[in-house]
């Protein structure tokens, strides 16, 4: 109980066997709590620490345990003064990864202009990618020309089930010749369920990857996997992997039908929290206050879950809801 306050619970017997009995001496204090003289000459050390046992002001030879009210409240108020100290050395501490978290990028790409980043080498994009893909606010579009084989991961192991556990919108075009393989149709079908749309097609140009339809990643040299990538913000070039994107994803086949969606899979944990606090009658700037989010993705997550229980209005969401044992 009060090991927050650096006293176990050896260190407390010691301390209350001292209060009980002010007089005693160590020995009489170990037959007390049952322990060594050693060991209580050790914990009574402890305590003079954490000064609740000090000399008498009467008698510069002798020792009192400190009344608690005294004592443990003293103690409570430096270790409260240390944890902020702490605190404030780890926000300065947080601020400082953020400064080498940039510098680092930095490292990581040369700009030829404030909208284009150059990543050199496949693990030098991948971890790029990897930390815009947790930036990404609405949409996730893809092109994957990859070859599938038995190495596809589990879905709850890839960047996809995060992305569509936040509720973004993703969209994924793959090769035709991906569902020759047992473990890559399994995985898309995982993907499908969880609300992702997925499409194929015979031939794809190269990989492209478009997050919230402002920036586009294209690979560096589409003959060479591991040459790196190309990340654009310019609107033009955007427009134009949007364009691409468009394209093959208007003459791609579905993998699925739209009805084989499970919309008995699992709410994530703000989806739920949205729903409760919906039904309570909160509106979406109180959803976003409480559940310390943006407005913007309070809004995406009802929408999505309109489109989910095809519910055309707050009260039509909470019947729906209601009906899958929800709220």
């Amino acid at each position: 109980m009060l090991e927050p306050l650096g006293v176990d619970e050896a260190t407390f017997a010691v301390y209350h066997a001292l209060l009980s009995h002010p007089d005693s001496t160590p020995e009489q204090i170990a037959a007390l709590v049952d322990r060594s003289t050693a060991e209580v000459e050790e914990l009574m050390d402890q305590l003079r620490r954490l000064e609740l046992l000090v000399p008498t002001w009467t008698n510069p030879e002798g020792e009192h345990a400190v009344h608690p009210r005294v004592g443990l409240t003293g103690l409570a108020e430096r270790r409260r003064t240390e944890l902020n100290k702490a605190l404030g050395e780890l926000k300065e501490a947080e601020a400082s990864a953020e400064v080498i978290a940039e510098q680092y990028n930095e490292l990581l790409t040369s700009r030829s202009s404030g909208d284009v980043e150059v990543l050199k080498g496949r693990a030098n994009a991948s971890r790029r990618i990897e930390e815009l893909a947790l930036k990404t606010k609405d949409t996730s579009w893809g092109l994957v020309p990859a070859h599938f084989d038995d190495a596809v991961p589990r879905a709850e192991r890839s960047p996809d089930f995060e992305l569509l556990g936040r509720g973004i919108k993703m969209r994924t075009v793959y090769l035709q010749s991906m569902t020759a393989s047992k473990l890559a149709v399994e995985y898309a079908e995982t993907i499908h369920r969880l609300g992702g749309e997925v499409r194929v097609t015979p031939t794809l140009p190269m990989r492209l990857l478009i997050f919230d339809q402002e920036i586009a990643v294209m690979p560096m040299d589409p003959e060479n996997p591991t040459a790196g990538a190309v990340i654009h913000r310019t609107p033009a070039v955007v427009s134009v992997a949007l364009a691409l994107f468009d394209a093959y994803w208007s003459r791609a086949t579905e993998m699925f039908d739209a009805d084989d969606r499970d919309d008995e899979t699992p709410l994530t944990p703000h989806e739920a929290e949205v729903l409760r606090l919906l039904a309570g009658g909160a509106k979406d700037e109180q959803v976003a206050r409480l559940l310390g989010i943006s407005l913007r993705t309070a809004r995406r997550i009802t929408a999505n879950l309109s489109e989910r229980l095809d519910a055309a209005s707050r009260f039509e969401l909470g019947v729906a809801a209601a009906k899958r044992g929800w709220v």
